[in-house]
């Protein structure tokens, strides 16, 4: 850090080749936009976009911070609007290749906005979904005590986040910035780009004062970078006071309305209301000397941001947050303007500016020269920002099971917990699982985990009360994360905890609980974490209206569908334990594998795992029955696969039994074996298909489509799906869930279907009760089963 402040203050000292530099990445981002918008045709008429306004308020901080004080180690989350500028820094490093430059928002080239797993240039955080980039770094510098904590210091990272004024209106902002688990993180800088405009109107001042109070009152450091150095002298003169005064005074829709208009006019717009004190101050300026002085803003002035920074460095203990006053469109003919965030540029005013910083059409995309001054100072931050490769690393050595033994009656969630605790006894296993809750980890079982490893703390803290089931020892050896009650805090801390192997030089195994109606609140935060690449371990538990006496509120029933239709998720629900066990090893064996193969290839299944679970405790027998009848390896292959025959009927079936297929997932289990041995005394052969992974048939199904449309070929049976459903015939599907999450289960088989679940909100009762109500009982699924036959006879 000693070599950061020596640059830094050099870089203080010689503002002119910092401008020269900051000049070219304006062009650049202003050019990217333009050309994106007016050099390319998209042949179907619609809009590119772009923010050119949004992306020139920040150049000059972003100029700051690449070539002038960020080091190598340190992670930055880019305001998703400014993602031009930032391209254009990458450029000028050399991390893009001047191809891309052409190619913002075109298929395969520079996304709208940053994007870890889609940009070409290194992105460390993903934005675009306003409020969670921001919160991102505080969660991944948890992630770094944790990881410092528990494997060895790394290299002093800071995580900074560029974030827009009017994204501090989103609410998942304050849920992490008050959130416990965040505090007392000194290496935590936010730089709120205070433009003072959203993107349909002026944000009033009052809500800028609210923000800075709301900081200070969660333990932030506040930093105000308001002015710049040629004001702050004004200030100093006799009545630069009252100066101050006015303009702190002044609304900011009145302070925006100066920019744009000649010198003269901001005169009179300055003035107007102005106590005589600051008339007469500005009476011996020159029009164009006051125009540029009132309007100097720290924002834009390498001097005080850099100041900035420096201070927020000296804080060790405690986040700074930096309140950068700037101009959106700064620089731009646009600048100022209230209606500039989607604006662009005119051609003749692009090629005015090209023709201002001395370029032609041959040279506008070029580097610095690097015989110039400012080239030589970018080639020198190029090499002191170079990140050295990561080493590759074998594999965690995750056993295919964690020894469970399941009772004759046993819950999936009963069962989780358990399974966590046998594989905090293995130890090539244990030192790298990490759990996390919003403040419902002894009611999701996770209390035999903490009581083995503990709960995670920077520093030792005294337990002052006794309790025999639950050993709350808090301490910096602990594995649990407890977080209040938000879930978006849950994903987001999950997703950089599946990112520890990039962002901390550290493979993890996250896993996180939460009530599984509630993964919808934190859905936001799930997507963004999965968008971003990161590799997980939910479970959302207890589910669906099993969860009977808690009534409509807690029972969740489209939760399945958004896991099984969710990108980067594999979404699973087991019935039995011993299934369970497979599966959620397997899906941390598959973490483990893919952080060790980075860099290169890479498991096919890809991203986080979603386990939907129970409260409700089933007898385990039938398990036990299949794993008699077809081995461990083969119902091991099927569990994983997403189904395995829980019941073959294939000796009714050869007597001539008409036949059908149920195919359950999760807690129903019990009724379909109901069903199935009621419609086998009727003499129906009942094949039942226990469902583990809705997500990996429909994939596996997908596939096989996929693969007929491009060759234009017949498709062939997805051999999951041969596996289990290999006999001609109609099905039933059930499921405490939305009861079309498997209703394509008939399209894929090319049966007659009928699907039970639960489609309206649930009550309070008795399991059986809401069964009844929701078609979800055993005489239901036998006149499904029925209906399914009569419709495959027609």
């Amino acid at each position: 850090m000693a070599d950061t402040a020596a640059g830094v203050a050099e870089a203080a000292a010689d503002t002119d080749v910092l401008d020269t530099i900051q000049q070219r990445v304006l062009w650049l981002a202003t050019r990217i936009v333009d050309a994106a918008n007016h050099d390319r045709d998209t042949g179907d008429g619609v809009k590119v976009g772009g923010h050119q306004a949004s992306s020139a308020s920040l150049v000059t901080v972003m100029t700051a911070l690449y070539f002038a004080y960020l080091d190598a180690p340190d992670k930055v989350s880019i305001k998703p609007h400014a993602s031009p500028a930032f391209h254009a820094v990458q450029y000028l490093l050399g991390n893009l290749d001047r191809s891309y430059l052409t190619m913002l928002r075109a298929f395969g080239g520079l996304q709208s906005y940053p994007s870890r797993t889609k940009d070409p240039d290194p992105v460390d955080f993903s934005t675009g979904s306003v409020g969670l980039g921001a919160a991102a770094p505080l969660f991944a510098a948890v992630t770094r005590r944790y990881v410092d904590a528990h494997f060895g210091v790394r290299p002093r990272s800071r995580f900074v986040a560029l974030i827009g004024d009017a994204e501090l209106d989103e609410g998942n902002i304050w849920e992490a910035v008050s959130d416990p688990a965040t505090d007392g993180l000194g290496n935590v800088m936010w730089i709120v780009d205070v433009n003072r405009q959203s993107l349909d109107r002026v944000v009033p001042g009052i809500r800028i004062a609210q923000w800075e109070q709301q900081f200070t009152g969660a333990g932030w450091h506040v930093v105000e970078a308001k002015y710049g150095h040629r004001l702050q002298a004004a200030f100093a003169l006799p009545g630069g006071e009252r100066l101050r005064a006015w303009i702190d005074q002044m609304p900011n829709e009145h302070y925006q309305s100066l920019f744009g208009l000649p010198a003269p006019q901001v005169r009179e717009r300055f003035l107007d209301g102005a106590p005589d004190e600051v008339r007469q101050f500005c009476t011996a300026i020159a029009d164009d000397t006051l125009a540029g002085l009132v309007t100097d803003l720290a924002g834009h002035d390498f001097r005080s941001l850099l100041e900035a920074f420096g201070e927020c460095d000296r804080e060790k203990d405690r986040p700074s947050v930096v309140f950068a006053y700037t101009v959106k469109g700064w620089g731009l003919p646009l600048a100022g303007n209230p209606r500039n965030h989607s604006a662009l540029l005119t051609t003749a005013q692009v090629d005015e500016m090209r023709e201002r910083l001395g370029l032609t059409l041959a040279t506008e995309w070029d580097r610095l020269d690097p015989m110039t001054r400012a080239g030589q100072w970018v080639a020198a931050r190029r090499e002191h920002l170079a990140r050295a490769p990561r080493p590759g690393r074998p594999a965690l050595a995750v056993p295919d099971s964690s020894g469970l033994r399941a009772g004759r009656s046993t819950s999936t969630q009963e069962a989780f917990g358990r399974i966590l605790v046998g594989l905090s006894r293995a130890e090539a296993v244990a030192p790298f699982l990490v759990t996390a809750a919003p403040d419902v980890a002894t009611s999701t079982n996770l209390a035999g985990f903490i009581n083995r490893l503990g709960v995670f703390s920077p520093a030792a803290r005294r337990s002052w009360s006794e309790d025999a089931a639950l050993k709350w020892s808090e301490g910096p050896e602990g594995q649990h994360i407890e977080l209040g009650i938000s879930e978006m805090n849950l994903f987001l801390l999950l997703g950089q905890l599946g990112l520890s192997w990039d962002l901390s030089d550290q493979p993890l195994l996250p896993v996180g609980t939460v009530y599984d109606p509630f993964v919808l609140r934190g859905l936001d935060a799930f997507v963004y974490s999965v968008y971003s690449g990161a590799r997980f371990v939910v479970a959302g538990t207890p589910s669906g209206v099993s969860l009977a006496p808690e009534g409509g509120a807690h029972q969740s029933t489209i939760t399945a569908s958004v896991g099984l239709e969710l990108p980067g998720v594999t979404f699973i629900e087991p019935a039995y334990a011993a299934a369970l066990d497979w599966l959620l090893c397997g899906a941390l064996q598959s973490i483990a594998a893919a952080d060790a193969a980075r860099p290169g290839a890479a498991p096919a299944e890809q991203g986080s795992y979603y386990f939907r679970l129970s409260t409700r405790g089933i007898d385990q027998d039938p398990f036990a029955r299949a794993r008699d009848r077809l081995g461990d390896a083969r119902l091991r292959r099927q569990v994983l696969a997403g189904a395995y025959p829980l019941v073959d009927a294939a000796e009714a079936a050869a007597q001539g039994a008409p036949e059908v297929y149920l195919a359950g997932s999760g807690a129903v289990l019990p009724e379909v074996l109901a069903a199935a041995a009621e419609l086998g005394d009727e003499g129906i052969a009942a094949h039942v298909v226990d469902v583990t992974s809705a997500d990996r048939l429909y994939r596996a199904w997908q596939r096989t489509l996929r693969q007929g449309v491009r060759t234009a070929t017949t498709p062939s049976f997805a051999g999951a799906l041969r596996a289990v459903f290999g006999r001609r015939a109609p099905v039933v599907t059930v499921h405490d869930a939305a009861s079309h999450t498997m209703s394509w289960l008939g399209s894929a088989l090319g049966v007659p279907a009928v699907s039970l679940g639960v489609d309206s909100f649930g009550q309070s009762g008795t399991v059986a009760d809401l069964y009844r109500a929701h078609d979800l009982d055993a005489g239901s699924i036998v006149n499904a089963a029925l209906a399914a036959l009569s419709l495959y006879d027609q």
